[in-house]
């Protein structure tokens, strides 16, 4: 399991298998089919990993990650957290990615929870500010912050506060629309890659693309009955060994099932990043965030949003 991505406070998964078929009728309702409807889907990957990863080098799935990019002619964004970025391996990962002419955006310096009792509201602009100083020195840098774990503020202070540090930093929330468990799926294998350095990884593949497309559509179809409209998606991915591995595949899977691919950059365009959710604690992806807000779709809502546990069970019972 990636070991910054782990969030306490799992629903049991009998509650979620109890509203499953809620969020099956939710994900099914019938949308336009007109081509100027089409969803649009575009790619950001958080963190900035330097490590190897089941046999793996780092320059070799770090590099495969950046060619399946450029086979689809894509510009994504690497939210980078900052504190291995000052190593050579980390000014390598930051460097690949500029130069390939992805965008590089902020996502802390130590990726810290903002809605942890222990997390001050100047700890956390102390977060910026550093990690700022680092991405600043890349042409492709941009004014993106990502809160770790999508986790906005516990308080109203620190939500209001930091909201208004990034207006003066001249930074921008780098939303998500679509939030998943990549990560944990990266865990576990490489947890079977480590175990079986030739262990067949298709199944494993198969399931990333058919999580993520599950979870843009779920999504999608909450963006449609907020906004009665198809906005440009944010998927939130980590730079890791399986975007590495499946991506190229994931891409064409979301093609076939008539996404259109979009530029990350283009998609922030969209006027629904404009959106400053109320609740108090802030965070999870901008969609589920409006919907809570909206008081209209508690039946499909869990919290957190999207977590391991929730996909532990399946994985199991496929023997992944």
């Amino acid at each position: 399991m990636h070991p910054i991505k782990y969030r306490p406070g799992i629903l049991p998964f009998l509650w979620f298998t109890a509203v499953g078929s809620l969020m099956f009728s939710f994900q099914s309702n019938p949308q336009p089919e007109k081509e100027d409807s089409k969803p649009k889907i575009s790619f950001t990957f958080d963190d900035g990993s330097i490590n190897d990863f089941g046999g793996y080098k780092l320059e070799t799935w770090n590099q495969r990650l950046l060619d399946n990019l450029n086979k689809h002619q894509l510009k994504a964004i690497l939210f980078s957290a900052g504190a291995n970025k000052s190593t050579e391996k980390g000014k390598y990962v930051l460097s690949s990615w500029n130069n390939a002419g992805h965008f590089i955006a902020n996502h802390t310096m130590s990726h810290v929870n903002f809605n942890s009792k222990t997390t001050s509201l100047e700890a956390f602009k102390s977060e910026l500010s550093r990690n700022d100083v680092i991405i600043k020195q890349y042409s492709n840098y941009i004014p993106y912050f990502r809160f770790p774990f999508l986790k906005e503020g516990d308080t109203k202070e620190k939500v209001e506060g930091f909201r208004a540090f990034m207006s003066q930093k001249g930074y921008k929330n780098g939303h998500v629309s679509i939030d998943a468990s990549d990560w944990y799926i990266h865990g576990r294998l490489v947890k079977r890659l480590q175990e079986n350095p030739k262990a067949d990884v298709s199944g494993f593949r198969e399931y990333y693309k058919d999580h993520l497309l599950n979870r843009a559509q779920y999504y999608d179809s909450l963006a449609y009955q907020l906004t009665n409209r198809r906005i440009n998606h944010v998927l939130l991915l980590h730079h890791n060994l399986a975007a590495a591995l499946f991506l190229d595949d994931l891409i064409q899977h979301f093609k076939a099932n008539g996404w259109e691919v979009i530029d990350a950059d283009k998609a922030f365009e969209d006027k629904i990043y404009q959106e400053v959710p109320n609740a108090i604690p802030a965070g999870e992806s901008l969609i589920w965030a409006l919907a809570k807000q909206s008081g209209r779709f508690e039946k499909v809502l869990r919290y957190p949003a999207e977590d391991g546990e929730y996909e532990k069970v399946r994985m199991d019972k496929l023997g992944l």
